[in-house]
């Protein structure tokens, strides 16, 4: 027997016939199965935190599960805005590479519009938190993330359907992310730490392009002007690889600026990785889906999350590593 909730991580999906409890379903709802992109942001505003002195355990688990709660919430919201606008249909993307909460009959939409309420709130008791213990920029932050999240769908006047998703995601996973983090355990946030939010923030960004690359002709049929339908797919498939490139240079330069750790280039080891995505987005996309491929119809997506996940990996290890060495070396 599979382990469910190992597969649902793994593929966004279930097994197989596999009957769901709660909390399994939700996770798939959730769409828990990306949530490493922001535990690794989360990640490394905390490291950065650390590596200057500012580290306490409460508030950095705090930081992170609100974080985890944000995206949850985005999520859901996400979903319940596609399905009030009309987007998400049975034979949208949506509805074909995972569940649709919505429309395979999991939960209503006042559900669906509870349980953002609920993420929303859990996220506000954190949030007071740290306007108590950090200051006022704790809201500006979380602010900042809220009317991104929520304006990102919604209508023809969205981010998404205006071009700017992919702006925003860049933005919410670099910048508000990494800094926000830093922001709560410090309670400041020094010039660099944006700059050190930058390479894993575009990593972020190739994933949300892909997903619209992989969507162009439905996006393109329903008027969702997405990069990839404002910029056609040759250029937006460019584009990725454009970012794939930035990341390894912003990696090397920062290191060697010393703007993150010398460390930090332990994420070169994905570049094999690099290059196996690189040839397939190289490629034609395939007219059918290829064994065990969980998330069909989507394909671009799947090879820049699994390159994001690697390379956000290493580098939070190499990060880590050195903040860890450098710790243990003056301690003795």
């Amino acid at each position: 027997m599979p382990c469910t909730l190992c597969t649902i991580l793994k593929t966004c999906n279930p097994p197989a016939g596999a009957k769901l409890n709660f909390f399994e379903k939700w996770v798939v709802i959730i769409r828990a199965c990306v949530f490493s992109m922001t535990l690794t942001s989360a990640l490394i505003g905390v490291l950065l935190a650390w590596s200057d002195g500012h580290f306490s355990w409460l508030p950095a688990l705090l930081v992170t599960l609100g974080l985890l709660l944000a995206h949850a919430a985005n999520n859901v919201l996400n979903d319940l805005m596609d399905h009030k606008s009309g987007v998400d249909t049975p034979d949208y993307y949506r509805a074909q590479y995972s569940p649709h909460p919505i429309l395979a009959g999991w939960v209503t939409p006042r559900g669906l519009f509870i349980s953002f309420l609920i993420f929303s709130l859990a996220d506000f008791g954190i949030l007071l938190f740290f306007i108590f213990t950090a200051g006022w920029g704790a809201l500006a932050f979380a602010l900042a993330g809220f009317f991104i999240s929520l304006f990102y769908v919604g209508g023809k006047y969205s981010l998404k359907f205006l071009g700017l998703g992919e702006a925003a995601v860049l933005l919410v996973w670099g910048p508000l992310m990494v800094g926000g983090t830093y922001y709560v355990l410090a309670a400041h946030v020094p010039l660099y730490v944006y700059l050190a939010s930058l390479p894993y923030a575009l990593l972020t960004t190739t994933v949300i392009l892909g997903k619209h690359v992989d969507k162009f002709e439905k996006d393109s049929a329903k008027k969702i002007k997405t990069l990839p339908v404002i910029l056609g797919q040759e250029r937006a498939l460019a584009l990725i690889k454009i970012m794939i490139v930035s990341f390894y240079v912003l990696v090397v330069a920062e290191s060697v600026l010393n703007i993150i750790p010398a460390a930090s280039l332990l994420a070169l080891f994905s570049l094999g990785r690099a290059r196996e995505v690189w040839r397939m987005l190289s490629a034609p996309r395939p007219e059918t889906p290829p064994t065990d491929w969980p998330i069909w119809p989507l394909w671009f997506v799947g090879w820049c999350f699994h390159l994001g996940k690697l390379a956000g990996g290493l580098l939070i290890a190499g990060i880590g590593g050195q903040i860890l060495l450098l710790k243990l070396i003056g301690h003795f």
